[in-house]
């Protein structure tokens, strides 16, 4: 079963949201430069998860795949024998 990327890639961009908009209120800068840069990194993260988390799907797939032929390549050169 595939990961759900949607999910994943929201909770990844929340976490950025809040990390870069502490770290801009600690460096103390305007609220206004907070916001833009906290909303920028999560629309950054939100499209870098969302890849990863097709990017592992696919690897996933490709070696269920590649499992489930070798099972049955293993069950028809049984059979034959």
């Amino acid at each position: 079963m595939p990961l759900q990327a949607r999910p994943i890639a929201v909770g990844i961009a929340v976490l950025f949201f809040f990390g870069i908009s502490l770290v801009g209120w600690l460096s103390g800068l305007s609220p206004f430069t907070c916001c833009k840069r906290a909303m920028l990194a999560s629309a950054v993260s939100y499209a870098a998860g969302t890849l990863a988390v097709k990017a592992v799907n696919a690897v996933l797939m490709s070696a269920l795949i590649d499992s489930q032929v070798r099972r049955e390549k293993e069950k028809n050169s049984a059979r034959r024998d």
